[in-house]
């Protein structure tokens, strides 16, 4: 599973490894996949280079039935550091990248998207 780093007060991942937020997307994508909206989708399968020694590394690159492709980043809370990588990586990237957070259960559950 994840292990902790100290000071943050928080649990990672390792790289790779889905969290729960991330395995519950990536069976709303398996579903668009079986019902052909979606046609291809990958975990953490590309890595964007922003800047000398700085990368981002998208949750999810998603080939639509289309062929377009879209990054899409899986988020139950936003760091800064995070927001900015991937505003720089849109900017700088000819391909759509979207921001996917779960809908609280109250909300009707679900999942909000943000085109970044």
């Amino acid at each position: 599973m994840g292990w902790k780093i100290k000071g943050r007060g928080r649990t990672r991942q390792r790289s790779g490894e889905m969290n729960k937020t991330e395995a519950a997307y990536a069976e709303v994508l398996e579903y668009m996949r079986m019902e052909g909206s979606v046609a291809w989708y990958l975990f953490e399968g590309w890595k964007f280079r922003l800047a000398d020694r700085t990368f981002y590394t998208p949750d999810f690159i998603v080939m639509m039935a289309d062929g377009s492709l879209q990054a899409h980043e899986v988020k139950g809370h936003w760091e800064d550091d995070a927001r900015v990588k991937i505003k720089v990586a849109a900017e700088m990237h000819p391909i759509k990248f979207i921001a996917v957070k779960p809908l609280p259960k109250r909300e009707g559950g679900g999942w909000s998207e943000e085109v970044i």
